[in-house]
């Protein structure tokens, strides 16, 4: 891939797609470094290709348009396509889409299959139970986000914003001043040894003009838990300097099917509380149906559940049991399956996104809405706002506290700070939750006098596995429920075999000192890929072996582990899963 960089910096053309890099004017400012690192020179660097990344960048180069001047942006991607690592459960409001391209919908776009019908299900172990749906998706669409992300990319190339995918970035670089100039990319054909295959490239710098001291801006639009903007809410205590809470997250569990016609209602979407999840866990499951007879059915399960034997595959496995959903499923294939964490933090967990020299945008910082199950819009207004205050400083001469002046001013904040009280209801359980929430809903509507705070971080909420029984998980029958390699084989995930190994232990005793007898090995369980197992050495003894050519880039590790012992850091570019309908 950094051959194609090389080629770039000469002037070399390349197809378009999104599969391949498309060079512009900006290409010519590259320039070698000490090290054998080429450097690439951007008024703006996106990281991350997602729904916020790529409203920024769109949002830009509209204000450039307007004003008659021009940025060069570029937006970065750690997929070997764009799409290929976006996962949501996808009902979509347009709001923030409305906003950024109003004629959308005289285009043709994957925003097709209007929101029919809305129901909410209370399951018990043979029966669900129709409750008063809690939503409310007039208006709203069903769709596969990543598709929508490929239609947004070429919206933005089409504005000269140049989308590179395949390119992972991996550390943030600074100037003298501890000002943040740009990012690299990692370097590629590293053994796993350390040594150089006869395929290596060294990265490259994305970064502001640095020989005429230019402006420059950084936005991190990584997604749920991104390595770089974690680093950079940690290192300069934005949390802290935001709404001060930490944040706490679910692991989302997903499959798209294709089902028989007579089953297949376009537009239908029904989410459930309750079984297969115990009364202590919070979490619910979806179906949504898309066009074309496809149907995406997920469970979502919070990582503050408390039993260390749970593992949320098979609850999702058991969830599609249940007879009022393998009703719907019976007779059909499974086309895609794939998992991802997100943010459930909400209003109380919101860190100030502005660092010296860039910004934090959409799920990197968490705007997710948990009572609506919807983040897309909030992540899509976030960038626009981050890419209006970038212009005017820029442009302008202004501050990139204008961002978060804005964001505080917007709809994103009336909304989140209406939905603040929901997520930590829940922390008392599941029926004073559900009445903790129906009184915020019907009584207070989103403006009672208390903000109740976030439990103990995730990780902290695991309990012994002393105090708990294991759990007998029914087997897969290979129609409805399956095994994780089956599953994986149809994430098509893949990464190179030979590279250095981006989930490192930060003490690699603690899973056999820790983890293992304390614990029971919660992390060959929590992982929906199967990433981490136990295997028996020579000598009899249980040893932690990473199957990391497995992992499908969802950070539940990063977030679940006990002891915080497992670090997720970006592979070479291009790997991880290959989502093409999620």
């Amino acid at each position: 891939m950094q051959r194609v960089l090389r080629a770039a910096a000469a002037g070399i053309g390349h197809a378009s797609g999104h599969r391949a890099p498309r060079w512009g004017a900006a290409a010519a400012a590259a320039r070698w470094l000490s090290g054998g690192r080429e450097a690439m020179s951007y008024d703006v660097v996106v990281v991350g290709a997602g729904p916020a990344g790529l409203a920024a960048a769109i949002r830009l180069k509209q204000l450039c348009r307007d004003a008659d001047t021009d940025l060069s942006v570029c937006v970065l991607d750690e997929g070997l396509e764009v799409g290929a690592h976006v996962l949501s459960g996808n009902v979509f409001e347009p709001r923030a889409l409305d906003e950024l391209i109003r004629k959308w919908r005289q285009e043709d776009t994957p925003i097709r299959v209007p929101v029919s019908s809305d129901k909410f299900w209370l399951l018990t172990k043979n029966k669900a139970w129709t409750l008063p749906s809690p939503f409310d998706n007039k208006g709203n669409y069903v769709i596969s986000l990543s598709q929508m992300v490929r239609w947004m990319a070429s919206k933005a190339e089409e504005l000269g914003v140049e989308v590179y995918p395949g390119f992972a970035a991996s550390e943030i670089l600074y100037d003298e001043n501890q000002i943040v100039t740009g990012v690299a990319t990692n370097d590629v054909g590293i053994a796993k040894d350390g040594s150089k295959r006869e395929t290596f490239q060294p990265g490259v710098e994305l970064r502001g003009d640095y020989l005429e001291n230019a402006g420059r801006m950084t936005l991190l639009a990584e997604g749920c838990r991104g390595s770089l903007s974690e680093k950079i809410i940690r290192n300069h205590k934005l949390r802290e300097s935001g709404q001060g809470q930490h944040q706490t997250y679910a692991l989302g569990i997903k499959e798209v099917w294709e089902i028989e016609e007579g089953k297949h209602k376009p537009g239908s979407v029904i989410h459930t509380v309750g079984w297969p999840l115990d009364s202590k866990t919070y979490g619910g499951s979806f179906m949504y149906h898309l066009d074309d007879r496809q149907l995406a059915i997920g469970l979502v399960v919070a990582l503050n559940y408390q039993n260390p034997f749970m593992s949320p595959y098979d609850e999702f496995q058991k969830f599609k049991q249940h007879p009022a959903v393998r009703t719907i499923l019976d007779g059909g294939t499974v086309l895609q399956y794939g998992a991802r964490t997100l943010n459930e933090g909400g209003f109380q967990s919101i860190p100030n996104p502005v660092f010296p020299g860039g910004a934090i945008i959409g799920c990197s910082a968490g705007f997710l809405n948990v009572p609506k199950i919807k983040g897309t819009h909030t992540a899509m207004k976030s960038g626009m706002l981050a890419a209006e205050a970038t212009f005017k400083t820029l442009v302008e001469g202004s501050s990139m506290e204008l961002y978060w002046e804005n964001l505080k001013k917007s709809w994103i904040w009336e909304e989140l700070y209406r939905a603040r009280n929901y997520r930590p209801a829940f922390e008392y359980g599941f029926i004073p939750g559900i009445a903790l929430s129906a009184l915020e809903r019907y009584v207070f509507k989103g403006k009672s006098p208390f903000t109740l705070k976030h439990g103990i971080p995730d990780h902290e909420a695991t309990d012994m596995a002393s105090l708990h029984s294991p759990i007998q998980y029914p087997k897969p029958d290979g129609q409805i429920s399956f095994d994780v390699p089956t599953s994986l084989y149809r994430s098509s995930t893949n990464h190179e075999h030979d590279q250095p190994p981006h989930l490192r232990l930060r003490d690699p005793t603690v899973p056999e000192r820790v983890n293992l007898p304390l614990y029971a090995g919660p992390e060959s369980r929590y992982c929906p890929a199967r990433v981490y197992e136990y295997v028996t050495d020579e000598k009899g003894d249980q040893k932690l072996h990473i199957n990391a050519q497995n992992c499908l880039h969802c950070k539940a590790c990063d977030i679940k582990d006990p002891k915080q012992n497992i670090e997720w850091t970006v592979p070479e570019g291009g790997g991880g899963p290959g989502y093409t309908v999620m």
